[in-house]
């Protein structure tokens, strides 16, 4: 874990390509949920943008990682517990969840809440085969401080639990509230196009091709957040005898577990195989272009094999172990990238607009860190921004703009202030020249009573359980 965490204790705010934690984050509508985009970022904004308040989020942010990478061990050992592994097999399984490619590509695509949920899983399996539905319910309650991170935790949940399916369903449901909520007041927004398929879709890793990147748990989209290792020096070929290893301890490990890797594995399949069939579906039904990436599927594996790992003989661990590391050698130094950086926001600007709603003209979503990588515009999360949400993959428009913010551009151009005020846009900003409108800031109560409930579902669980045995 120290290997792989370490450039994370550096001082300054993390940011890298899809990652953007600043110490005092804007508690906006969009960080609530209820901006111009799908609400991909709740309750994680939110809970940044309150915590920023009190102290760093970033630092905030770290400790969850943190958090996130102990649990992750900690469901390793329970499910070697629970398929009567011994040492050799625990060591196997805690690093194989510790040290994958997912966790390695997704934390270099920034997706590090994603991460989290993914480490997760492991306690989650843990807790509901051995019956501690509480343990299993908070579990899945932190896995959902990201959406996807909702969803899969509460496909583990509801599989591996031997008893109470209907209250973990129920819990599941009750954590994903503050992004159902927004997205079924604008329903439109939770649609893709059938582009977004193609863009996102499972990519070959050298000399393995598509499927053997997906078994070794890569595979992810974007080349430029796979380790060199994979990308080119082939050591993804590791992974396929990894796989075939564990594949020997199959008969030891709980039905549950390896249904679910089945079904990670299989989605991320099938997606890469039928992508028209998965295209028409996130044209057609809102909050499934949560799973237009749908590489990330594969991590719902992650409790299987780790049960896998544990449950070979030590000489088959110690082979485990070793291909585990072998397929990414180089995690350490490419992770590197974590490394926080010294930020720069318009401070003069976040005060002028007091809270109110920004249109950023002819200002790109992306910039440039000292070192070249791309990462988002800080004032993305200082601000309270018209977001555009375009996307362009090789001249292919994958998300259009958002409709207000095509109209408030408009509205611009054509100096109409009445008509940016009636779209609540307080203030533009266009080549440093500083314009105000009659709008106000936006209400964020809705957002932050969806917050604040979501954040008490820890409380009245633990609450729940101690009424229980104190009846």
């Amino acid at each position: 874990m120290v290997a792989l965490l370490w450039p994370l204790f550096s001082p300054g705010q993390l940011a890298l390509r899809d990652m953007l934690v600043l110490d005092q984050p804007a508690l906006t509508p969009s960080a609530l949920g209820w901006g111009d985009l799908p609400a991909r970022n709740a309750p994680q904004d939110g809970l940044l943008g309150l915590i920023g308040m009190a102290i760093p989020a970033s630092w905030a942010a770290r400790a969850l990682i943190v958090f996130g990478a102990l649990a992750g061990a900690g469901g390793a050992i329970w499910l070697s517990r629970v398929v009567g592994g011994g040492l050799v097999g625990t060591l196997a399984a805690v690093t194989i969840v510790l040290w994958n490619p997912f966790v390695v590509e997704r934390l270099l695509q920034g997706h590090w809440s994603l991460v989290i949920a993914g480490w997760l899983l492991p306690l989650i399996a843990a807790a509901g085969l051995s019956g501690r539905t509480w343990v299993m319910w908070l579990g899945m309650w932190a896995a959902s401080l990201t959406p996807t991170g909702a969803i899969l935790a509460l496909l583990t949940g509801v599989i591996v639990s031997r008893a109470r399916r209907g209250w973990t369903l129920a819990i599941g449901v009750l954590a994903c509230l503050p992004w159902i909520i927004p997205g079924l007041t604008n329903p439109a927004s939770g649609l893709s196009t059938s582009a977004s398929i193609s863009a996102f879709a499972p990519r070959a890793e050298a000399h393995v091709g598509t499927l053997g990147a997906l078994l070794g748990l890569g595979g992810i989209w974007n080349a430029d957040a796979v380790p060199a290792s994979r990308e080119t020096g082939g050591f993804a070929l590791a992974g396929i005898l990894l796989f075939a290893v564990l594949m020997l301890g199959v008969r030891r490990v709980p039905l549950p577990l390896l249904g679910l890797a089945a079904l990670g594995i299989g989605g991320a399949v099938f997606v890469w195989l039928a992508p028209g069939a998965m295209g028409w579906v996130v044209e057609t039904i809102p909050g499934t272009g949560l799973f237009r990436d749908a590489g990330k599927l594969v991590v719902l594996a992650l409790p299987a094999y780790a049960a896998l790992a544990a449950s070979l003989r030590p000489s088959l661990a110690a082979v485990a172990l070793a291909l585990a590391l072998l397929q990414i050698p180089d995690a350490p130094s490419a992770l590197q990238q974590l490394a926080p950086t010294q930020l720069e926001v318009d401070e003069e600007l976040v005060s002028l607009a007091n809270g109110r709603d920004v249109l950023l003209v002819d200002t790109p979503t992306l910039t440039l860190r000292p070192d070249g990588l791309p990462i988002l515009d800080p004032h993305a999360k200082a601000l309270s921004l018209v977001e555009s949400g375009v996307l362009v993959v090789d001249g292919v428009v994958v998300d259009p703009p958002s409709e207000r913010w095509v109209q408030a551009n408009q509205a611009w151009t054509e100096r109409d202030l009445a008509k940016l005020a009636d779209l609540e846009v307080g203030a533009i900003v266009d080549n440093d020249q500083f314009t105000e409108t009659t709008a106000e800031s936006r209400s964020v109560r809705t957002g932050l009573f969806l917050l604040i409930g979501w954040l008490l579902i820890p409380v009245a669980l633990l609450t729940a359980r101690w009424l229980r045995r104190h009846r």
